[in-house]
C-alpha cells in the first residue's frame, strides 16, 4: 500500500527537495504541500494523507497549532504527524507529543533516516531514534506544563493486564517491538500483539500516545533533569 504524505514547511525549495525524495520511493508519495498551519490543515482534511511532515515554525498558524487541530479532528484519525524540529527547542517537542504528534525529527537529517521514519510513523510501530527521545520525553512529559492535555487517570490502567502494562513501561522507555521481544523472550509478533491492544484499550491513535498516557498516569515514574 502506498504510504501518502501532505508535507507542510513555509520553505518552498525543502519542500521541492522532499517531494523529490519521496516520489522516488516505490511504496510512498507526496499527495500535497503547505506553506502553513492554515493550509496544512485544509490539505489534511481533503487529502486524508498517512502522513504529515510538519514544521514547527510557520507564519500564521504554526505547526503545534495545525497539529492539535489535525489530531483533535476524529475524520483524520488515521493520519499521523512527523514533526520537523531542531532537538536544541524541547519545549516544542514535549508540546507536538502532548498535542498529539506520533513522532519527531531534525531537520539536518539524513535521506535514508527521513524515509524510514515516514514508514515508522505510518505503521504506527514506533517512536523515533528511541535513545535519543528517552530521556527527552521522560525530562518533559513527567513535568507540569499548562499548555499539556489532563493528566490521565490511573484508572485508565485498569483495563490492560499485567503483561500489557509491562510492555507499556518498555514502549515508554523507547524500545521497539524487537527490543522488547527479547527482554520479555516472547515473540516481536506477541510483543507488537500486546502494544496493539494496550492502544485499543486505552484509546491511543499510535505508540507516543501510550508514551504520554504511561507518563500521566504515573505507570512510569521519572526524575527530572538537573
Amino acid at each position: 500500500m502506498t504510504i501518502r504524505v501532505l508535507l507542510a514547511d513555509d520553505q518552498t525549495l525543502l519542500r521541492a527537495t522532499f517531494r523529490i525524495l519521496i516520489d522516488s520511493c516505490e511504496d510512498m508519495e507526496v499527495v500535497a504541500e503547505a506553506a502553513d498551519g492554515h493550509e496544512a490543515i485544509a490539505a489534511a482534511r481533503e487529502h486524508h494523507p498517512d502522513v504529515v511532515l510538519m514544521d514547527i515554525r510557520m507564519p500564521g498558524t504554526d505547526g503545534l497549532a495545525a497539529t492539535a487541530t489535525i489530531c483533535g479532528d476524529e475524520t483524520l484519525a488515521a493520519t499521523h504527524v512527523l514533526i520537523l524540529t531542531t532537538f536544541e527547542i524541547d519545549e516544542y517537542v514535549t508540546q507536538a507529543l502532548h498535542l498529539g504528534a506520533s513522532g519527531f525529527l531534525g531537520k539536518d537529517v539524513g535521506a535514508d533516516e527521513l524515509l524510514t521514519a515516514i514508514r515508522t510513523i505510518a505503521g504506527g510501530d514506533a517512536l523515533l531514534s528511541p535513545a535519543a527521545t528517552r530521556a527527552l520525553i521522560a525530562r518533559f512529559l513527567a513535568a507540569p506544563e499548562p499548555t499539556a492535555t489532563a493528566r490521565a487517570n490511573p484508572a485508565v490502567l485498569t483495563t490492560l493486564t499485567a503483561r500489557e502494562r509491562e510492555v507499556m513501561v518498555l514502549v515508554a522507555e523507547g524500545y521497539s517491538n524487537h527490543d522488547i521481544a527479547r527482554r520479555l523472550v516472547i515473540s516481536p509478533l506477541t510483543a507488537r500483539t500486546h502494544v496493539h491492544r494496550a492502544m485499543a484499550k486505552l484509546n491511543a491513535r499510535d505508540r507516543a500516545q501510550l508514551v504520554v498516557i504511561a507518563y500521566q498516569s504515573g505507570l512510569l515514574q521519572t526524575t527530572p533533569s538537573n
